[in-house]
C-alpha cells in the first residue's frame, strides 16, 4: 500500500521523491545534540534522493549515495531547547523534545559498565536522581565481524529508574558536568564487562598496523574449526549425566561463544561502536585495561592506535579522551617485586604523554583488594570530570595528578622532582611518605625511606643502598603509596629503570 501510494504521489507531483527513509537509532525523541560544533545526521534512503533535515530554525540538505547513505550537517547551535527536528526525503521522520548541550560516549568494559545501583550509596544517589536535561543512552551487547548500524535503544531522560542500571562512572561524569557547566547533558553508554582492548578495533585496522599478526593468526586459528553449537551440545550432554548422578558437585559451567564474545578482534568495534561513530560529540571517557593487564608491553601501542583509530573515524578532529588508570587490586606484598598492573598503568601514562587532548584520572587510593570492582565510582567519576572542566570548560581547579620529572643522586640519597603538583605535596593519614623502593646497578629494590623537602622534591634513601640509581613508586599491583597533591589528587606511579 505503502508503494502504491507513493506511486500515486509521484505521479502527480513529479518533485516528490519516493523513498525508505531510515536512521540509526542514536538519533530519536529525548536525544542530546553537541552544542557548538557542527551536527553531523545521517541515514540511509534511495540513492541519488534528496534529504532535508531541519532543527531550531536551521536546514541543511543531502544527497543519499549509490549505496543510499546520506550525510547531513546542520550549523552549530547554542545549548537550549528542547526543539523539534525533522527528516524529510519524501516521507518524514519527525523527533521531540532535542536538547543541544553537552554529549559524551562512556566506553571501557566492567568498571564502566558499573551501574549506579550496585556502587557505593546507590539509595542516595537514586533519592537524588531526577535530571530531566541529562539524556541516556545505552547500546545493547552485540558483537560483530562487520560494521554494524542498528541497535535496539533509545533516549531517555535521567530518573531514579533510568538511571539505576547506567554506567556509574559515567552518570556522575556527567552529573558533575551538567550541574559545573548547567548545560543538558547526553551520555552514551556502550561499555562491555571484561572486553579486551583490541576488540575495540577492526580487524583491518589492526592487520595495517603491522604489529599485531600473531594476534589476528592466533584468532583466525582459533575461530577456524570453532564451532559452538557442537560445544553447547557437549555441555548439555555434562548436565545430563550431572543430573543423573544426583547434581553432586558443581555443575558444568555453560560454554562462552567466543565467536561472540568481548576479546574477539573487532566484534565491539563493529557490534557496539560502529552504530554511534560520527554522532558529534564533546569527547570520550574510558575505563578499560584489566583484560590488558597481562599484555603491557602490548598496550603500549594498542592503546594509542585505538584513540587515534577512534579520532579518525569519527572525523571530529582530537577530541577529549579521558581514561581511568588501573586501581588498587590484590594482595599489597611488603618488600617491592614485579606487577602486571603496574606495567599497565605505565602503558596508560605513557599515552597520555605521546597523545594531545587526553588526560588520566589516577585511582590507585581507590580500589578494593579483593574485588577487582570497587564500589567507590563517585570519586573515579569527579577525577575524569576535573580533566573535562579544566580543560574542555574552562574552570581553573586542579585536574592533573602530580607527575615525576627528574631525578638528582647526592650520595645515598636521590631528590626527585615531580610537576603538576598545584598547592604541594604531602602524604595522606601519616607524615612519612610511603610506597618508594630503589636499587643500584643490580636492580635489586628494597623500600626506601622518604622525606618531603618543598611542595614539589622528595628525598628518597636507604642504609641497604650505598649507590642508588633507580626508583619506583606505586609499583605493584596493590601499592602502598601515600603521597597526593594538596587537592588529594594520588602521585602518578613510575619507574626509572628501563
Amino acid at each position: 500500500m505503502h508503494r502504491l501510494l507513493c506511486l500515486a504521489l509521484l505521479l502527480l507531483t513529479p518533485s516528490f521523491a519516493c523513498a525508505e527513509l531510515t536512521v540509526p537509532p542514536v538519533f530519536g525523541d529525548s536525544m542530546v545534540m553537541q552544542r557548538d560544533r557542527p551536527i553531523h545526521v545521517w541515514g540511509f534512503c534511495d540513492p541519488g534522493t534528496e534529504v532535508l533535515v531541519s532543527l531550531a530554525e536551521q536546514e541543511a540538505t543531502a544527497v543519499a549515495d549509490n549505496d543510499g547513505r546520506f550525510d547531513a550537517f546542520l550549523n552549530p547551535l547554542p545549548a537550549g531547547g528542547p526543539h523539534r527536528m525533522t527528516i524529510a526525503a519524501g516521507e518524514t521522520i519527525t523527533f521531540e523534545d532535542v536538547l543541544v548541550g553537552e554529549v559524551w560516549v562512556c566506553s571501557g568494559q566492567s568498571n564502566m559498565e558499573w551501574s549506579v545501583n550496585n556502587s557505593k550509596d546507590a539509595d542516595l544517589e537514586l533519592l537524588t536522581a531526577n535530571h530531566p536535561n541529562i539524556r541516556l543512552l545505552s547500546i545493547p551487547k552485540r558483537a560483530a565481524q562487520s560494521p554494524q548500524t542498528d541497535f535496539d535503544g533509545h533516549w531517555q531522560a535521567c530518573t531514579a529508574e533510568t538511571i539505576k542500571d547506567f554506567s556509574a562512572v559515567g552518570y556522575f561524569f556527567g552529573r558533575r558536568v551538567h550541574q559545573t557547566v548547567d548545560v543538558p547533558v547526553g551520555l552514551i553508554d556502550n561499555a562491555w564487562g571484561g572486553s579486551a582492548a583490541e576488540a575495540w578495533l577492526s580487524k583491518q585496522t589492526l592487520a595495517e598496523a603491522g604489529d599485531y599478526d600473531a594476534m589476528l593468526e592466533r584468532w583466525q586459528q582459533q575461530m577456524k574449526n570453532y564451532d559452538y553449537e557442537v560445544l553447547r551440545k557437549e555441555w548439555k550432554s555434562k548436565v545430563a549425566a550431572w543430573k543423573k548422578t544426583g547434581s553432586r558437585g558443581r555443575r558444568p559451567p555453560e560454554p562462552r561463544n567466543r565467536a561472540q564474545g568481548q576479546h574477539r578482534p573487532g566484534n565491539l568495534y563493529n557490534g557496539v561502536l560502529s552504530p554511534v561513530i560520527g554522532y558529534t560529540i564533546r569527547g570520550v571517557i574510558w575505563y578499560q585495561g584489566e583484560s590488558n593487564a597481562s599484555r603491557a608491553k602490548e598496550y603500549q601501542s594498542l592503546f594509542p592506535l585505538l584513540i587515534n583509530t577512534w579520532r579518525d573515524q569519527w572525523q571530529q578532529g582530537d577530541f577529549p579522551f579521558y581514561w581511568v588508570q588501573l586501581a588498587d587490586f590484590k594482595a599489597e606484598k611488603t618488600n617491592p617485586g614485579e606487577s602486571d598492573w603496574a606495567e599497565l598503568r605505565e602503558a596508560q601514562t605513557m599515552t597520555m604523554e605521546q597523545l594531545r587532548q587526553t588526560g588520566q584520572a589516577v585511582i590507585t587510593d581507590l580500589g578494593d583488594a579483593s574485588d577487582i570492582h570497587p564500589r567507590n565510582k563517585l570519586d573515579v567519576a569527579n577525577r575524569l570530570a576535573r580533566w573535562a572542566l579544566a580543560n574542555d570548560y574552562g574552570c581553573e581547579i586542579a585536574f592533573r595528578s602530580p607527575q615525576f620529572v627528574s631525578m638528582v643522586r647526592d650520595g645515598k640519597t636521590l631528590r626527585l622532582t615531580f610537576e603538576h603538583v598545584s598547592g604541594g605535596l604531602k602524604a595522606r593519614d601519616i607524615r612519612e611518605p610511603m610506597g618508594f623502593a630503589i636499587a643500584g646497578t643490580d636492580k635489586k629494590f628494597v623500600r626506601a625511606k622518604a622525606q618531603i623537602q618543598n611542595k614539589d622534591t622528595i628525598e628518597v634513601f636507604s642504609d641497604s643502598v650505598s649507590e642508588p640509581v633507580f626508583v619506583r613508586y606505586a609499583w605493584a599491583d596493590n601499592p602502598i603509596a601515600n603521597v597526593e597533591s594538596s587537592e588529594g589528587l594520588p602521585l602518578t606511579p613510575f619507574r626509572t629503570d628501563p
